[in-house]
């Protein structure tokens, strides 16, 4: 296979083709990509590729269809072979966890602070709180559990939550 050598009227012809129909095929690149700099990336390859191809065109009255076929099957090459999209942003990500993957210690760090919150409360109103939220059973059923009556289950569960609303220890993971 030869390399194509293209001339310097060929040249000239190829130069005032883009100049008229860039701003038209430039369009015609976006509708193909969501992300207007590869756009631009795909026109300026199926540019390079047509002006390889410019002496083997017969028609240059039919350039506009060969571009655009070109534009095409790199767009459609590139999908293929691209496994993840980048797209840049005005933006950096923040490093304290937003837009990324939770801080996982601070997690960590939050439920031992309420473990050790519930673990200071009276022997009964853990045991209600354990069975309310952690075990998820109703009013009703830890009464049952407990046997005792439900406004007495309500009663101890508020005063338990009021205490760990006011824990000091929590305060600090709240803010």
């Amino acid at each position: 296979m030869t390399t194509p050598v293209c001339t310097s009227a060929n040249t000239t012809q190829f130069t005032a083709y883009v100049r008229t129909k860039g701003p038209t095929l430039l369009r015609t690149a976006r509708s193909l990509t969501p992300n207007p700099s590869d756009a631009e990336d795909l026109l300026q390859t199926a540019l390079t590729k047509t002006y390889l191809a410019w002496d083997r065109i017969e028609d240059h009255r039919a350039v506009d269809g060969y571009v655009r076929r070109t534009l095409v099957n790199t767009r459609t090459s590139q999908w293929r072979k691209r496994k993840v999209d980048e797209f840049s942003t005005d933006e950096l990500p923040e490093p304290d966890g937003t837009g990324g993957a939770p801080d996982l210690t601070e997690q960590q760090a939050q439920r031992d602070a309420l473990l050790r919150a519930i673990s200071r409360l009276p022997p009964r109103q853990r045991a209600m709180v354990v069975l309310r939220y952690y075990e998820d059973m109703s009013e009703t059923q830890t009464a049952e559990a407990l046997g005792v009556s439900v406004g007495t289950v309500k009663s101890a569960v508020s005063r338990a939550l009021g205490k760990l609303r006011d824990d000091p220890e929590l305060e600090l993971c709240v803010a």
